[in-house]
């Protein structure tokens, strides 16, 4: 990529998330993907700033919550901070103020179109953030989350307290007066395969969801969630 290329990536980016870097060499690492990086000069491009974005922004999003919901539990506090900081709401985020035009890819990521996958995007917006906490300290990164993630902070009930197997349990109990179970189908053996376990939501021995993660426990709550989808078609 030429200089000036990679000037106006920096402005595009700077534009697009309202922060403008005082080393603009941070924002040019945060948006080299490791394939990109590993193609340019055989380094792991955002890694380590995702790493860190990734410890930044859950303190960031606890402290805001915590101030914000005097009267939520511990419980509380931890789904509302999950649902805001997990890979598919991260990468909405991303979408939304334009990652995907400026992340940079090597040539196999761009063949699959690596600027549209929910992991991708995830993974450059925490790079995003931690590379401001590097640029500007925890003040700018808390300054930019609470502007960026407006619309999760507004004040209100408490978060839904049943995630997905819990829902799909009392669905079961009730319907087919039946626990459910839960069968890993396959496993890659890829160590961060975001897809690497597929797991199967079992009730009587038939497959009411399948779904897909980096753990078993993320492709359980997948398959409980496609299973609660099939369930609210059957209730309907």
């Amino acid at each position: 990529m030429s200089p000036h290329s990679e000037r106006d990536s920096i402005e595009g980016l700077t534009e697009a998330i309202g922060y403008e870097f005082e080393d603009p060499a941070l924002a040019e690492l945060a948006l080299s993907h490791p394939s990109y990086a590993h193609e340019l000069d055989g380094s792991r491009g955002n890694e380590r700033l995702e790493f860190l974005g990734d410890a930044v922004l859950d303190l960031v999003v606890s402290e805001l919550q915590f101030r914000l919901h005097p009267d939520w539990s511990e419980g509380d506090l931890s789904r509302s901070r999950a649902a805001l900081v997990n890979k598919d709401a991260l990468a909405e985020r991303a979408r939304g103020v334009g990652l995907d035009r400026f992340v940079k890819l090597g040539r196999t990521e761009r063949r699959s179109a690596g600027q549209r996958k929910d992991s991708v995007l995830a993974n450059c917006l925490e790079a995003v953030i931690g590379a401001i906490y590097l640029d500007c300290g925890l003040t700018a990164v808390r300054a930019w989350v609470e502007r960026t993630f407006n619309d999760g902070f507004a004040a209100g009930s408490t978060p839904e307290r049943r995630d997905a197997k819990t829902r799909f349990q009392e669905w079961a109990h009730a319907r087919l007066q039946a626990t459910p179970g839960y069968r890993t189908t396959r496993d890659s053996g890829v160590e961060n395969d975001e897809d690497r376990f597929t797991v199967e939501a079992i009730v009587d021995g038939e497959v009411w969801g399948v779904g897909a993660g980096r753990s078993k426990r993320v492709a359980e709550r997948a398959a409980a969630m496609a299973a609660i989808e099939r369930c609210e078609k059957s209730d309907a």
